[in-house]
């Protein structure tokens, strides 16, 4: 990790959970962290915690609604104009709704795309595009994705499909931007993280409008992985030496059937 002493990275959805993780992690390893989500206080508190403040690294915090084109185009703007380059971008920022197909609100359909897709190819984009203003040929992006997106979760969830639908996605999008990275000849390294249950904010947000089940509940079930497993990984993708292309990292909790 020496090597990413004193750059740059953006992480997404940073306010709590896997991306406030990710920050804590980034920083103590000495990067300038740039956190963005529409909660910014949340970031900002993360920035006071004492281990963060004695890191050597530094966290800022950008207020962004992702769903707003013209404010990720203004975060990538503060980016350049305050730090004058970019060499790590996070597309960490995800949700889901309890949607099923036959019954679900279109509403929330485009909602998860906003989030899930839109904001993760603008961000990529506007990131390689910085990096390469910058000549920056060894930065890194990382989509934080989902093993939704590698199959089907239960029956429990049937209303999820529509977000495994988005992360079966980013499964494509992250071949076709390696693809499109190699064809230019560049050595900026993409990679992704497909994570089993998590114990966030995200099982909160699905059953908002179940009152017959808890997050509470599900993780009670077994012990789930934490932030600090998904940084982890991302601090394995960071650390891979410049041969070493990561492509996709899954990982479960031990006690997951599926």
């Amino acid at each position: 990790m020496e090597r990413w002493n004193g750059r740059v990275a953006l992480v997404t959805g940073a306010s709590v959970g896997i991306g406030a993780g990710l920050c804590r992690a980034l920083v103590k390893h000495g990067m300038v962290v740039v956190g963005c989500a529409r909660s910014v206080d949340k970031i900002r508190a993360i920035a006071e915690e004492d281990d963060v403040k004695a890191a050597p690294g530094k966290l800022v915090a950008i207020k962004c609604d992702l769903t707003q084109e013209s404010e990720i185009l203004s975060l990538f703007e503060e980016i350049r104009n305050s730090y004058g380059r970019l060499d790590v971008c996070i597309n960490n920022a995800g949700l889901s709704h309890n949607s099923p197909l036959l019954t679900g609100k279109s509403s929330e359909w485009k909602n998860m795309l906003d989030v899930n897709i839109m904001a993760l190819c603008i961000c990529t984009q506007q990131a390689v595009k910085l990096m390469q203003e910058k000549g920056i040929d060894d930065g890194q992006v990382i989509h934080i994705s989902s093993m939704g997106g590698h199959r089907l979760p239960g029956t429990g969830m049937l209303g999820a499909s529509f977000y495994c639908g988005t992360k079966f996605m980013v499964r494509a999008l992250t071949e076709g931007l390696r693809r499109e990275l190699k064809g230019l000849n560049s050595h900026i390294r993409i990679a992704s993280i497909s994570p089993g249950m998590v114990e966030t904010e995200f099982f909160d947000h699905y059953l908002k409008n179940d009152p017959t089940r808890k997050a509470s509940d599900i993780f009670s079930s077994m012990k789930a992985l934490q932030a600090k497993d998904i940084a982890d990984s991302v601090l394995y993708i960071l650390s891979a030496p410049p041969h070493v292309e990561v492509h996709d990292i899954l990982l479960r909790p031990l006690d997951q059937a599926t």
